[in-house]
């Protein structure tokens, strides 16, 4: 934000001459969340529904939102995509953010992952530039796409717009994903750990070591890399 800025377009709000945004959405995200669709109709919204590789709304052709509820964002933790799809995001959609839904006090009454985890995972998240915005429920989801639409188009003349996501087209690219994949790593991490072997193999091949040559790498994420490359796959 520069120091221009203000939130006057936000206090001042009004329509002009009728417009109303347009937001596209996922079309898994408009059957798993229909209330939040319905909602958006409801306020004047031109809904379009597209099977989009990521993101769950386009709000313009800088900005995308994914939306996850407060179970559904601790679960994703467990499972270590979240980031890499968020980063990829914010790669072609600057203004990438996450709408966190639901009450957010809920995460100290997990038994299965400690809350300093959650609050890590979101600090991790911001300080690599992805927003977080905590609503209490779907009507105020809707409120905040709704106002956030109209701020990108109607006030900056932003219109949404389908980007093509950068495939790994390039070795380093293609060797930052594969590493990043591993459990408990992302792209910080696995962009570390290419820096200290040089290649993947060398990497896996050196994996007990990773404590040691890599900031950030500890006994816990290094065995839980180990577990997974030695485990033999089962269905």
């Amino acid at each position: 934000m520069s120091g221009t800025e203000t939130l006057l377009p936000y206090v001042t709000e009004k329509k002009k001459n009728g417009e109303e945004p347009t937001i596209i959405v996922d079309s898994r995200e408009a059957n798993s969340a229909s209330k939040i669709v319905k909602g958006l109709i409801e306020r004047g919204v031109n809904v379009k529904t597209e099977c989009l590789e990521k993101g769950d709304y386009i709000l313009s052709d800088q900005c995308a939102v994914e939306r996850k509820t407060v179970q559904d964002f601790v679960y994703t933790l467990t499972r270590r995509y979240l980031f890499e799809q968020l980063f990829r995001l914010k790669d072609v959609y600057p203004k990438a953010l996450i709408v966190l839904e639901g009450y957010l006090p809920i995460i100290y009454k997990f038994s299965h992952i400690q809350p300093s985890a959650i609050w890590g995972a979101m600090f991790n998240l911001a300080k690599n530039g992805v927003a977080i915005v905590n609503t209490a429920s779907y009507k105020e989801t809707v409120d905040f796409l709704y106002t956030a639409a109209r701020q990108e188009q109607i006030v900056e003349k932003r219109a949404p717009t389908l980007h093509a996501f950068k495939k790994c087209e390039t070795l380093p690219d293609a060797q930052v994903y594969f590493i990043a994949s591993l459990p408990n790593i992302g792209r910080e991490k696995a962009t570390a750990i290419l820096n200290s072997y040089q290649t993947p193999m060398n990497a896996l091949i050196n994996v007990d070591d990773w404590a040691k040559a890599v900031p950030g790498l500890g006994p816990v994420i290094t065995n839980r890399v180990k577990e997974v490359l030695s485990t033999p796959y089962k269905e």
